[in-house]
């Protein structure tokens, strides 16, 4: 090959991440759009019985400091979004899965389940092979609903609030 033609590859593959960077990040903006503190009080908590929980999976309540702990231990942020992608998908469905489909809150999970669909294609490195190991431990653990996994009963704000939070821990830096 001739060198002539290895910066214009460059270009070309710079190119092709910013535009996989850009859709990706116009993904994170309609989430942000739709997981305002607004709706999610009205749709997860207003709309709901006093005092109502969903059981889901210890590991499935995913908390600011469970990514600061992981970035300790020099996790890949590949792995982190995975993770992050991982846990919030099983969640939003297992509080979709409670919903009558003429429930208020019906159409807002949906739509966030649709974009959240969205996000995983733009994820196909989310992988054994390229996501760290102890990271793929708890995603194949979620991804399996494992019965062995003690559950737990947690209100559906609070699952979307530590959503929101990871979420931009995550990508504040990358789609400002």
């Amino acid at each position: 090959m001739q060198w002539g033609y290895v910066p214009f590859l460059y270009f070309v593959a710079v190119l092709g991440l910013e535009a996989a960077m850009q859709k990706e990040c116009r993904i994170i903006k309609a989430l942000q759009n739709k997981l305002t503190y607004q709706q999610r009080l009205q749709y997860m908590k207003h709309y709901f019985p006093i005092n109502y929980t969903v059981n889901v999976q210890f590991e499935e309540v995913l908390r600011a400091s469970n990514i600061t702990r992981l970035r300790d231990e020099n996790v890949s942020e590949l792995s982190l979004r995975c993770l992050w992608l991982s846990v919030n998908s099983q969640v939003l469905l297992k509080i979709w899965a409670v919903l009558l489909e003429k429930h208020p809150s019906w159409e807002y999970i949906q739509d966030l389940c649709l974009l959240f669909e969205q996000l995983a294609e733009e994820y196909e490195d989310c992988n054994q092979g390229k996501v760290d190991t102890n990271v793929w431990d708890v995603v194949e653990q979620v991804l399996t609903s494992d019965a062995g996994s003690s559950q737990k009963a947690v209100y559906p704000k609070v699952l979307l609030d530590n959503c929101v939070k990871v979420m931009r821990m995550l990508y504040s830096e990358s789609c400002e």
